[in-house]
């Protein structure tokens, strides 16, 4: 029969070092090695020198075209290259031009049945008052619909090129003070402001909401809002700007414009393709509330573009929100 052991002796047995050991309790190193404390390794200013000589030769080296065979070869065949590419490209668009119908005759393409329909059908079946509108956000929806993508895509790219690192400290560099605070109280500026700004942003959805109904839509009046807030931004600065508008809003704003626009032309594009009498009436021409889904398009459009516009700016003056 074993005997048990007092805790001293336990401490002194090979199976209480091996659980010490797995649990980590105790390093196997700490005390059987000898330590000694790391010397800072100091390049001397010649070594330093020696070094970058060595550097500048070796790339002298590698890129000098009467030493290095490839690298001439490589910049021949990339000459030849180019000038195969423009050679070939004047050719395919001389080509192409040679096949363009004489200017002037009937039955040109910009005579064909499809301007014809647009023009003569286009009231009838989109319900919009204005030919361009109902063309580009019915005919033409899935092509503006692409281009709201791109510029959502340009946006995120800017944000990613120019993003300003936030710091974690308590207090702001000078270079981020002077990013949140400007401008330094411009009275005239903040003046105008005051006055402009509310008439911008009004005459901005003004021209979203009717465009349907006459000249405007989702283009130009996000770009009119977008400039509202541009104009705010330089007045009052980025401290009470993004008490409103900040990159968290934006991306909220573009998502849900994006989404509502891709859902609801598929319900559009589904009906269309399956010859679907669809549930969402026209309205009256001439209506606020008309055109099927034009409206809506051109509200979703407008927030995309308002809100890629200030992004933009923002992105470029001070490199975050």
């Amino acid at each position: 029969m074993s005997r048990k052991l007092s805790p001293e002796e336990y401490e002194k047995t090979l199976s209480f070092r091996l659980r010490q050991w797995l649990d980590g309790t105790k390093d196997p190193y700490l005390g059987n090695l000898e330590m000694k404390p790391q010397k800072e390794h100091v390049v001397s200013k010649k070594e330093r020198e020696e070094r970058e000589e060595r550097k500048k030769q070796s790339i002298m080296h590698v890129y000098e075209l009467s030493e290095n065979k490839e690298l001439k070869l490589v910049k021949k065949l990339y000459g030849v290259f180019c000038v195969c590419f423009c050679v070939l490209l004047v050719a395919m668009l001389l080509l192409a031009v040679s096949y363009l119908p004489t200017y002037g005759e009937e039955h040109n393409p910009v005579n064909n049945e499809v301007s014809r329909r647009y023009i003569e059908n286009g009231l009838q079946e989109t319900g919009a008052v204005n030919i361009v509108t109902g063309m580009i956000l019915d005919y033409r929806a899935f092509d503006t619909l692409g281009e709201s993508h791109v510029l959502f895509i340009a946006t995120c790219t800017v944000l990613i090129l120019l993003g300003h690192k936030k710091t974690k400290t308590s207090e702001p560099t000078e270079d981020e003070m002077d990013r949140i605070y400007e401008p330094k109280n411009d009275t005239i500026l903040q003046f105008a402001a005051k006055v402009l700004v509310p008439p911008i942003v009004i005459f901005g959805i003004y021209v979203i909401l009717c465009g349907h109904l006459g000249p405007g839509g989702g283009f130009s009046g996000g770009a009119i809002i977008g400039a509202g807030l541009i104009l705010y931004l330089n007045a009052f600065g980025f401290k009470k700007t993004e008490r409103f508008f900040t990159e968290k809003t934006y991306k909220i704003m573009s998502v849900s414009a994006l989404g509502c626009y891709c859902l609801a032309k598929s319900y559009s594009f589904y009906t269309g393709a399956n010859h679907i009498e669809s549930v969402i009436p026209l309205g009256t021409p001439g209506a606020i509330l008309s055109s099927g889904l034009i409206l809506l398009l051109n509200i979703c459009v407008g927030v995309v573009v308002a809100g890629t516009m200030y992004t933009f700016y923002v992105m470029f003056r001070k490199g975050g929100y």
